[in-house]
């Protein structure tokens, strides 16, 4: 895994986090948020993915 891979997923769990978080005290602001940072970490694994795939073919 690369770094982008990594700070991806840790990006995706604080996301969902805050999402649990805002629901549970009824807080959209923060559960909106949560949505997004997971959004986003997926979006930066899937680029850590296909960085991956493109050294992995050798360019």
């Amino acid at each position: 895994m690369n770094k982008d891979q990594v700070k991806g997923v840790a990006q995706q769990v604080k996301g969902k986090l805050n999402e649990a978080v805002g629901k549970a005290t009824g807080n959209k602001s923060q559960e909106l948020k949560g949505d997004l940072q997971q959004v986003a970490g997926g979006i930066r694994q899937t680029f850590g993915n296909a960085k991956a795939r493109i050294r992995k073919s050798g360019y």
